[in-house]
């Protein structure tokens, strides 16, 4: 079945995933990661992108991010692209494509996702094997939500900040939440959901996203002809 276009919606969180081409490595070193980190945050700013959450894996990275019109996270993906291929290019002594292609992203119903998407990406090192802890992989936004260590890319989401009235308070509720297990569904779920361009929330969040964009959002069902809903007066 065809990939849908790709949906912006301004101010609302939209889980991103960019991979190597043929999975191939995109970071080798602490130095690759500082600089793609470096023009994230730069064009994060330019193109007024709020950064929620991320992680840099050795040969793909995830972002939750909101943007506030509808061509800043293109854009800023597009900026970041600019920058980061040609130096690592050059550093590697190679040529052409680093990416597989376009990044994906799915639109996230924030009160129903939000923190699961967040959790979900945050837990990549340690579900993959690259670290035993969460705190340990250097290359997330964990250790900024856990009150580990500062990071200036974050900007914390409303979601956040309801977890508790003081930044402790925060802090301990979000790391408590790591003591949860993401079901192999919740997986599945968000998987399809990102690397399809489908959006992630309910069934109701759904219906109201697709009469507000005036465009279908899921795959048609066989047979049946889509129809957008008509508003009453």
């Amino acid at each position: 079945m065809a990939r849908l276009p790709r949906l912006i919606v301004p101010h609302q969180p939209h889980h991103v995933i960019q991979t190597g081409n043929n999975e191939q490595p995109v970071f080798h070193d602490d130095d690759d990661y500082l600089a793609f980190l470096g023009w994230l945050r730069a064009a994060a700013k330019t193109y007024k992108v709020q950064v929620h959450a991320y992680v840099l894996m050795p040969n793909h990275l995830h972002l939750l991010v909101t943007p506030t019109d509808e061509d800043g996270l293109g854009q800023m993906m597009q900026w970041v692209g600019r920058y980061y291929v040609p130096y690592f290019n050059h550093k590697y002594g190679r040529s052409g494509t680093l990416w597989n292609g376009r990044y994906k992203t799915s639109l996230i119903d924030a009160d129903a996702y939000f923190m699961l998407c967040s959790r979900y990406i945050e837990s990549n090192p340690v579900r993959s094997g690259l670290a035993a802890r969460h705190e340990d992989y250097r290359w997330s936004s964990y250790c900024h939500h856990a009150g580990i260590r500062p990071d200036g890319l974050i900007i914390d989401h409303p979601k956040f900040w309801e977890l508790g009235n003081t930044p402790f308070e925060r802090e301990a509720a979000y790391v408590a939440l790591f003591e949860l297990v993401i079901t192999s569904d919740d997986i599945t779920r968000i998987g399809n959901a990102l690397l399809k361009g489908w959006p992630l929330g309910s069934e109701q969040f759904k219906a109201a996203l697709q009469n507000k964009v005036k465009r279908r959002v899921l795959p048609a069902k066989r047979g049946r002809p889509f129809k957008i809903k008509q508003e009453t007066a």
